[in-house]
């Protein structure tokens, strides 16, 4: 475990374009670290800020613009108004009654008898779950497995750590004539996935449903990544933010379900993403004690400890889940099957001028294809080196008044002229978003004519 965190502002390193070098002082010396450049969230923040700008239909970002359930508003508002104790400090590793709440639902969906105290950690959103655990278990040149296309924070989190990003790409099947391509297609090749394992690998991230893709990792694929993680003693870093968002039939299984599994995978999510409740900032992580002591020391000596009122409100939502779970009455099933409406409406809507969505598995994103439209506006405006899709969602933004996010950011720089023909469409939205984007497209399909 690392024995000291690293004092630098990455906010402010990460607005440079030119590469970014941190310099500190660490008990050996001086220490520099060169971030890429441009980061994938310098390009990220770009994006969402261009996308922000009156009159955009922002599709780019990734947060619900409609109010969580009623009875999480509630829930909160007990928080706010009840007992006055929840004003103060609860304890550093998370409220009670949330930990036993998570511990209790997801020991269930798990298999295991999970332990509130030792094998449960509430921090600040599912964000800082992945920053804590990358600065607890990554140390000073240790390797960690990415998979392309990848959420944007992995990459700078394992750097942060001291280690090694080692990326190994999804890829697609070639595409059918008349029929939408899907996400289920993009397959990892078993032997290269292989061929990234050494004796300096300590973790694997996996993303399932995933952003940006949508892909929901069948349990075939999840066997396969658990075997390699049991064969090279590698930590499986499970990001499962949208288990509850998956789609036409498709299952969420959770890779630390599998057997051996357990003891060497930390299960990340959110209530954010699970009650439509980004602003709250509660996530969790879940995992064998071995691990978990590791993340705790990092809480215990950087965040220290979440805010009771929101916690407190997450577990009074989770307790109204538990009892409605698998119901027609209950929140997931019924978010799931509005969000599902949407992702089928963005995607009729996107096709009506040319674009080629790619049907997602899960998650609040789907991906689409731009390779008609680049073939008839090759030269859009743009730095020399700038990707095309990323050109093109400047382009889009300013002349169509649609905001989306340019694929390749979620790509290692190696591979990103590869993947430069999509752009991250973000579904989960108002119908009034929706109706506005409609309104958006039925004047660029005019525009384009007969």
């Amino acid at each position: 475990m690392r024995s000291c965190q690293c004092p630098w502002l990455w906010e402010a390193c990460s607005r440079m374009w030119q590469p970014s070098v941190c310099t500190w002082w660490g008990p050996s010396g001086e220490r520099r670290l060169e971030l890429p450049s441009p980061s994938a969230f310098t390009r990220l923040v770009e994006f969402i800020k261009l996308s922000s700008e009156d009159d955009i239909v922002n599709l780019g970002q990734g947060f619900p613009d409609f109010p969580p359930p009623a009875f999480a508003v509630e829930a909160f508002q007990h928080a706010v108004s009840g007992d006055f104790m929840l004003n103060q400090y609860t304890t550093a590793f998370g409220y009670p009654p949330l930990t036993r709440i998570l511990a209790s639902f997801f020991g269930k969906l798990l298999g295991q008898e999970i332990n509130p105290r030792k094998n449960v950690l509430v921090t600040m959103g599912a964000y800082g779950a992945l920053f804590t655990a990358f600065q607890a278990l990554v140390d000073e040149g240790d390797e960690v497995i990415i998979i392309e296309p990848f959420f944007d924070c992995y990459e700078p989190m394992t750097l942060m750590a001291g280690g090694r990003p080692v990326f190994v790409s999804l890829k697609p099947s070639p595409t059918r004539d008349g029929e939408l391509d899907s996400c289920s297609d993009w397959q990892l090749d078993p032997v290269e996935l292989a061929s990234k394992f050494t004796s300096r690998t300590k973790a694997l991230i996996l993303n399932t449903p995933s952003n940006p893709l949508g892909k929901v990792f069948s349990r075939a694929e999840l066997e396969l990544v658990a075997s390699l993680c049991q064969q090279h003693d590698v930590v499986c870093i499970a990001d499962e933010v949208y288990q509850w968002l998956v789609y036409d039939g498709y299952q969420h299984v959770s890779i630390a379900s599998l057997p051996g599994m357990w003891d060497r995978t930390l299960t990340i999510g959110s209530a954010g993403k699970t009650f439509s409740a980004t602003g709250w900032k509660v996530g969790w992580v879940l995992g064998p004690g071995r691990l978990l002591k590791h993340l705790h020391t990092v809480h215990q000596n950087s965040i220290f400890h979440c805010p009771t009122q929101t916690q407190a409100a997450v577990a009074e939502s989770f307790e109204r889940e538990q009892l409605h779970f698998g119901q027609p009455s209950s929140y997931f099933v019924q978010f799931q099957q509005a969000s599902q409406r949407s992702r089928d409406h963005v995607m009729r809507s996107l096709q009506s001028v040319g674009l080629r969505p790619i049907i997602p598995q899960g998650s609040y994103f789907l991906i689409t294809d731009i390779s008609e439209l680049k073939s008839k506006m090759p030269d859009l405006p743009g730095a020399t080196d700038e990707p095309y899709d990323s050109r093109f969602v400047k382009w889009m933004i300013k002349n169509k008044g649609l905001g989306a996010i340019p694929v390749s950011i979620f790509y290692s720089a190696p591979h990103r002229k590869h993947f430069d023909h999509y752009i991250r469409i973000c579904f989960v939205k108002d119908e009034s978003t929706l109706q506005a984007m409609d309104k958006k497209l039925q004047k660029w399909k005019d525009e384009l004519g007969p």
